[in-house]
């Protein structure tokens, strides 16, 4: 059960209008918030959790284009296509996460993955076929961010435990491009790189859960400011069963394979 995970009371995930109300914002907006998700007790209990098992997170500097895929030597070096962002972030993973944990018996539940089909509009969800990529913690300290992208997956769910004293903002903008009819715009994508482009800022606390579409979307967190470092957990989800991630993206972001 569920109940002293979820704030059933701000998120009747098991009510059909409150499902459909969510699935209606995902469809127009890009993007579900949903305050005060987890309980602050269970709040509290996961940031201990997290801080108890940050010892164990591989810290990584990555460099990227926008879209998540390798340069284009066909394009030149200063193209957008090409253009190299830093993120940098510490992450534990499925299997450095105790099964005891609020964490699993959410990911794991039935009722929230039901919610999440009905709201996404998926026959059904699995987890990642390799014991790293389901479940993580990411750890940002100071000065850490994870820059503007595109997400490879069609929706991505995240719970903040922790803000930080400043920074560490989720800002996106949404539709910028059409990954289906591979339109990249790239015009639209430099704007926003140069800072020429109005620019939307969530407004996310500890205990939110955020449902996105981050696939036309482009977002980015912005550093973390302070001595207090952000924790954010992601839940990730395949349509079809027996799915890993693969493994360039899981040396990338994790250090190892298995």
């Amino acid at each position: 059960m569920l109940e002293d995970v979820i704030n059933f009371t701000e998120a009747p995930i098991d009510e059909a209008k409150f499902t459909e109300e969510c699935r209606n914002e995902l469809e127009q907006k890009g993007v579900v918030t949903l305050h005060n998700f987890l309980k602050p007790e269970t709040v509290k209990e996961l940031v201990r959790e997290a801080k108890s098992h940050s010892d164990l997170a591989y810290f990584t500097n990555s460099t990227h284009n926008v879209y998540l895929t390798p340069t284009n030597k066909a394009l030149s070096p200063d193209h957008v296509f090409n253009r190299q962002l830093t993120s940098s972030k510490g992450c534990i993973t499925t299997d450095q996460i105790p099964n005891a944990s609020k964490l699993k018996r959410l990911y794991f539940s039935d009722i929230f993955k039901k919610f999440i089909c009905k709201v996404v509009e998926e026959t059904d969800l699995y987890e990642y076929a390799d014991p790293l990529s389901s479940i993580n913690v990411h750890y940002a300290a100071k000065g850490q961010e994870l820059n503007w992208h595109f997400d490879n997956s069609k929706f991505a769910i995240t719970l903040l435990l922790q803000a930080p004293k400043g920074g560490g903002h989720f800002e996106y903008v949404s539709n910028l491009r059409n990954a289906e009819k591979n339109e990249m715009n790239f015009e639209g994508v430099e704007a926003v790189l140069n800072g020429k482009t109005k620019i939307n800022r969530l407004d996310t606390r500890p205990g939110t859960l955020i449902l996105f579409r981050g696939q036309n979307s482009i977002h980015r967190v912005t550093p973390t400011e302070g001595e207090q470092e952000r924790i954010l957990v992601v839940l990730a989800y395949n349509s079809q069963p027996g799915i890993s991630l693969s493994e360039e993206a899981r040396m990338t972001f994790f250090g190892r394979l298995q």
